[in-house]
């Protein structure tokens, strides 16, 4: 297998780079390693640069990194292209890689790059960003671009790509510049890589939770309402609320007090916690009475002022305080995504003030929690450490000690986990919990941060044993990260085929006529008092239709009644998810659902 690359410090080179600068590391093989990925997507966002120029004669080209989802580029062109383009595209794209040209890095002054492409405005944008001197371009053929690399030695290595979507961009993020096109792309070592991710393309496809949500009618987005502003419609409300039952319960049993802080606080406390500095362009602001006040995007100040309400002793610690509190968030426009990413949501969240020497016991618990919740959905789950980000808060000593408190859990449990250098939170290092769904894919979820600066912004204290005053730590933590976001991969990961437990709706019921209304209304109460959610269906349609549209619904048990049913007291019971059809006595059938709707506990 050939040698692509070499890693070292934490930095990816390519094999030019690295003999020009004698460096010296661990080789980065020609296979679908998170490194090699890398370096393929990115000469392969190139690749597709130089077949848009041969078919596009008047393209300029913004910026194409590499991303998690592969790799994209922006680019400007007075031809309208749509998604049929995308096969002509990627046919030029094979076409160029069989010729096999090397790839080449040099460097000019920044000088002669800006002299190099006057004519170019996207391009002096992008020369405008970078502070070096001098500046590195990558040629392949008749096509060079500006690039910091890391880049293959040679297109013939590109034989797995497919370009996946096209969709505008602005200019550099911002709203104001002007929208140009964007191609996004996907590459691998292999062909069989590349198959299997299609693959999971198509399957997610059918599971995007904004397809399912429609079809459900779990939910709904109304731009009369505003973008970004989820609806909830009555089945998903009521899957919302079933998921927020159990995790109160959950909160019950593991000594956490319900606290609510409100959704509007004075800037002056924004201020104090750092978020008006740090995370001011996230939040929405407005004045009353000629004061300025924040929406709170988080909810950690209100906690806060939960806490400060009372003098703490050592021995009223640790305190548990969780909110399933609604925050906002000002997100672009162009990042909004179904449930995924919007601009109100509620957090799972809670904060735990404790002693320093009980911060590792608290996040083995917090753990042990994660674990059952994820668990119960057949979620598999890893766990990334996060240190200290150059945009933060505090004093070096602190950072550390947070940060030794966090391994010293996560080892303590002989738990598994990746560092991620520089991705904490601006006020502490965290732990992330990134689960795996029913298709591989992985989603960012829970949280736990270790947070010493707040407290001691604020001024928090406790009374020690010797009656002194000492500095509590807070730990910031959520679970589902939101129910938003939690609710939608829940969605895509079961494809809206969710366990009965957790089911907007668990039973639908199919009287046959009229003469079994009266059976059917008393089985939809007796499910309910059981704490299972039951429809009618009794409408002017034929059986056939209503099982269909049922069906449909994803609903997991539907009941037949019939004369039979009503005179023996029994139900016909047809189980989607067993696909199975057997008929039940009516009580021994309302206990199996009341069994099975607390058979799943967090």
């Amino acid at each position: 297998m050939e040698v692509i690359g070499v890693k070292y410090n934490n930095e990816i080179y390519d094999m030019q780079t690295a003999k020009e600068r004698g460096i010296e590391g661990e080789e980065i093989f020609f296979d679908n390693s998170p490194e090699s990925l890398s370096i393929i997507r990115h000469s392969c966002a190139h690749l597709m640069a130089q077949a848009i120029k041969d078919i596009y004669k008047d393209a300029q080209f913004f910026v194409g990194p590499v991303v998690q989802e592969g790799f994209y580029y922006d680019f400007r062109v007075k031809e309208k292209i749509g998604e049929e383009d995308l096969v002509k595209i990627e046919k030029r794209m094979k076409e160029i890689a069989k010729k096999g040209a090397e790839i080449q890095k040099y460097f000019m002054p920044k000088q002669e790059v800006i002299q190099k492409f006057k004519n170019d405005d996207l391009k002096q944008a992008v020369i405008s960003r970078i502070p070096d001197e001098n500046l590195s371009i990558y040629k392949q053929g008749e096509f060079e671009d500006l690039c910091r690399g890391p880049h293959l030695p040679n297109i013939s290595f590109l034989r797995a790509f497919k370009l996946t979507k096209i969709a505008g961009a602005y200019l550099g993020g911002s709203e104001d510049s002007e929208m140009l096109t964007r191609i996004y792309g996907i590459a691998f070592a292999d062909k069989e890589s590349l198959s299997t991710y299609l693959h999971q393309l198509e399957e997610a496809k059918k599971r995007d939770h904004r397809k399912v949500g429609a079809e459900m009618q779990l939910f709904t987005f109304d731009e009369a309402v505003g973008a970004g502003l989820p609806i909830w419609l009555p089945a998903g409300a009521r899957l919302r609320r079933r998921l927020e039952s159990l995790m109160t319960e959950a909160h019950v049993r593991r000594a956490y007090e319900p606290v609510r802080g409100p959704e509007i606080l004075r800037s002056d406390l924004w201020r104090t916690s750092g978020h008006y500095q740090n995370y001011g362009e996230n939040m929405y602001f407005t004045h009353i009475d000629e004061l300025e006040y924040g929406i709170k995007p988080m909810n950690c100040v209100g906690h806060i002022k939960v806490y400060m309400h009372n003098i703490h002793s050592y021995r009223d610690l640790p305190l548990r305080f969780y909110e399933y509190g609604v925050v906002h968030r000002h997100e672009k426009s162009g990042v909004l995504h179904g449930l995924l990413r919007v601009r109100e949501f509620t957090q799972d969240d809670a904060h735990i003030f404790c002693q320093p020497s009980q911060i590792r016991d608290e996040v083995i618990d917090i753990i042990a929690f994660v674990d059952k919740i994820m668990s119960s959905f057949g979620f598999e789950y890893e766990l990334e450490l996060s240190t200290r980000p150059e945009k933060s808060i505090g004093e070096d000593e602190i950072w550390e000690k947070a940060t030794q408190a966090l391994k010293d859990a996560l080892e303590r449990r002989n738990l598994k986990y990746s560092i991620d250098e520089g991705g904490g939170a601006f006020y502490g290092p965290k732990i992330d919990i990134k689960i795996t769904d029913a298709i591989g894919r992985k989603w960012q979820c829970g949280t736990i941060q270790v947070d010493m600066n707040l407290p001691e912004r604020f001024d928090l204290s406790y009374i020690d044993e010797d009656n002194n005053q000492k500095r509590p730590v807070m730990l910031h933590r959520a679970i589902l990260g939101s129910f938003e976001r939690f609710i939608a991969i829940l969605t895509e990961h079961f494809g809206g085929e969710f366990p009965l437990f957790i089911a907007p709706t668990q039973v639908i019921i199919i009287p046959i006529s009229d003469k079994q209304y009266d059976y059917a209304l008393n089985i939809q109460k007796e499910l309910r008092e059981v704490g299972a959610y039951a429809e009618i269906n009794h409408k002017n349609e034929t059986l056939n239709k209503r099982i269909r549209n049922a069906e449909k619904e994803r609903v997991p048990l539907i009941l037949i009644l019939g004369e039979k049913e009503v005179q023996e007291f029994s139900v016909a019971v047809r189980d989607r998810r067993l696909k199975s059809q057997y008929e039940i006595n009516k009580d021994e059938f309302i206990n199996l659902i009341k069994e099975k709707m607390s058979e799943v506990s967090f």
